[in-house]
């Protein structure tokens, strides 16, 4: 008797978009579908936008003779165990929301929920960067930085699901004032739009000229991490800099990580994490400064294999290691 392949849907589900795609068991990315997220709207409205981009998808996987599941990539705080979206800031639209149910009841199919970059570190630990290793440290830089931790194929959830919010460790108790309302963490000194206020800062304080402002066409609002990259890419002086303080802010942040977990090898993705690719030497060159692991500059510090299709990947991912369990 020969047993079909599974075939697994990966959802990415964010503040602006619904991105899915059909993904096979060794993590390729077949049809792609894309749509607007209403995340201002009421939740039955938001999960009607995801119903129409799954359903997009589903004739393209072989339903009859194929073990078929869904699997979500979306940002917490949500409930991986019970697939329970929680209260995510920029997804209004749910409040303890069992997406993973409505899915299930909807389609029929198993589905399972996880963390956005719980899911894409366990992708790159199954099928990308990480493959091959037994300890996989990802970070996602970006709007934010979020963080996933995978040991021996399994993603660490902690006790209820909500570890590894590594973009939250604090490198300044007197630093500036993150989102999650602590200070100095990673995400309020590294991440794209921190490393925009920074310039704008630093814009006002020196009046010099930069191409950075150039780029904004003049208006320091319009100054972003992506212009501030162009920038560099063209020779800027304060750009530069900007970068190699960000550098220096990283190297802080992964002596810790690697104090504490001493991973086999930390993956980047996002838009900032392609940019800050060019300065992995400097931050590995600085880590034995504020690591006490004496072999802290081996660990490999890698770009990530999905990108922009890591929420695909993710949910895809989920799928595999829950239908590995239900053999």
């Amino acid at each position: 008797m020969v047993v079909a392949e599974p075939a697994f849907i990966g959802v990415d589900i964010g503040g602006t978009k619904i991105a899915a795609g059909v993904v096979s068991a060794v993590g390729k990315i077949r049809e792609k579908r894309r749509a607007p997220m209403p995340s201002r709207g009421t939740g039955e409205e938001a999960f009607e936008a995801v119903r129409g981009v799954v359903d997009g998808l589903l004739p393209e996987s072989p339903r009859r003779g194929h073990r078929v599941y869904i699997g979500v990539s979306c940002p917490g705080p949500l409930d991986p165990r019970r697939g329970v979206i929680i209260n995510p800031p920029n997804l209004p639209c749910w409040r303890d929301f069992p997406l993973a149910r409505r899915i299930s009841e909807t389609w029929g199919l198993p589905a399972v929920v996880d963390n956005d970059a719980n899911a894409a570190a366990l992708a790159e630990a199954v099928w990308g960067a990480g493959a091959g290793f037994s300890t996989v440290f990802y970070a996602t830089l970006g709007t934010g930085i979020g963080t996933g931790l995978v040991l021996d194929g399994k993603i660490f959830h902690g006790r209820t699901g909500a570890a590894a919010e590594g973009g939250h460790l604090s490198i300044d108790y007197n630093g500036p004032r993150c989102g999650c309302g602590k200070r100095g963490c990673i995400e309020a000194l590294a991440s794209g739009p921190s490393l925009a206020a920074r310039a704008r800062a630093k814009l006002a304080e020196s009046g010099a000229p930069s191409l950075i402002l150039d780029l904004s066409g003049g208006k320091p609002e319009a100054v972003t991490g992506e212009v501030i990259g162009e920038a560099y890419q063209q020779g800027d002086a304060l750009a530069q800099a900007l970068l190699a303080e960000t550098a220096d802010y990283l190297a802080i942040w992964l002596g810790n990580i690697i104090d504490m977990v001493e991973p086999d090898v930390i993956i980047f993705g996002g838009g900032m994490g392609e940019l800050m690719a060019g300065w992995f030497d400097a931050i590995r060159e600085k880590l034995p400064a504020w690591s006490i692991n004496s072999r802290c500059g081996e660990i490999p510090l890698v770009r990530a294999r999905y990108r922009e299709d890591s929420g695909i990947a993710g949910g895809a991912a989920v799928c595999l290691h829950t239908e590995a369990a239900s053999r």
